[in-house]
């Protein structure tokens, strides 16, 4: 679906989730809430649109476009939060020449308020990321990798909680298996967590201690794979519950609109991931009614 009219058009319809018997602040206003969610992932250092000329993706993408579309949409709905999924570094000569600098800063204008980490975002080594945190005026959130013996201890947060409208909203990340994937040497004694697991956790201490309406995991495990027994984000839903939505990134795949999977608990969870290289913006929008339900829509928005 195209941007302008995306725009133009009210959102209908939707997937159906329940509360599970939430105490949600909204409640206690008779009126329905309406809390929109956009993301990206493995944006890759594309700060410029693609050429004209480009085979695969002809004049799309760039940072100036996605500025204008993300302003467009907090117009519409103030009550708006910007997630990534992680893969913000490596794909362009920015990245080399500036080593993330600017794409901490971009993001941090366009008001992004938390994101996870890809794979691609240790290739600077953890010394380079540490560099960069202070251009990034959001958050980073990773629950399954273990910091503790790096000098990126206590700059990662497992999780943030976040109340727009009276709403509270939990989000975390969540990581691919480093190794094999990344050199050691760039990762040092980062240790990993089994995601699933950690996956779960995170979901209970954001429902049950920290009383989120809403849970919401940026997942860099990737969407799918043929070996049923590689983490992703489907293995993910299945294996959890308490998950509202996942957002996804690693495996670049694009998808028009959020999968609906079933959990463990046999309840509704999102599933989405926009692709790559920043040529689409997801949307989720979320309405909770004064009953104490809620119910989705979502649609990925060219660039």
């Amino acid at each position: 679906m195209k941007r302008r009219s995306f725009v133009k058009t009210s959102v209908l319809g939707g997937t159906a989730l329940g509360l599970g018997g939430l105490g949600l602040e909204s409640c206690n206003q008779a009126r329905k809430k309406h809390l929109t969610i956009l993301h990206t992932n493995d944006v890759h250092s594309h700060i410029d649109p693609f050429p004209a000329g480009h085979h695969r993706f002809p004049n799309l993408g760039g940072v100036s476009r996605r500025a204008s579309l993300i302003e467009t949409i907090r117009r519409e709905n103030p009550n708006t939060l910007l997630l990534d999924a992680g893969d913000i570094f490596q794909g362009t000569p920015y990245f080399n020449f500036y080593g993330g600098e600017l794409e901490f800063r971009l993001m941090s204008k366009m008001g992004y308020q938390a994101s996870t980490l890809g794979n691609h975002d240790f290739d600077n080594g953890l010394d380079g990321l540490l560099a960069q945190l202070p251009n990034a005026e959001f958050s980073f959130v990773s629950a399954n990798y273990d910091f503790t013996k790096t000098v990126l201890d206590g700059y990662i947060k497992p999780f943030e909680v976040y109340v727009i409208d009276g709403i509270r909203v939990g989000v975390f990340g969540l990581g691919i298996q480093l190794k094999g994937l990344v050199l050691e040497e760039l990762y040092g004694e980062t240790a990993y967590l089994d995601p699933v697991e950690i996956g779960q956790e995170m979901a209970r201490t954001l429902r049950e201690e920290e009383n989120c309406d809403l849970v919401i995991c940026l997942s860099h495990l990737g969407h799918a794979y043929s070996d049923p027994n590689r983490v992703s984000d489907r293995v993910l839903a299945a294996g959890t519950d308490q998950i509202d939505l996942i957002i996804g990134g690693h495996t670049h795949t694009f998808m028009e609109k959020a999968e609906v999977a079933t959990n463990r608990a046999g309840q509704p969870v999102l599933i989405q991931q926009v692709g790559c290289y920043g040529i689409n913006l997801g949307r989720v929008d979320f309405y909770f009614e004064p009953d104490g339900s809620k119910g989705s829509d979502s649609i990925s928005i060219s660039v």
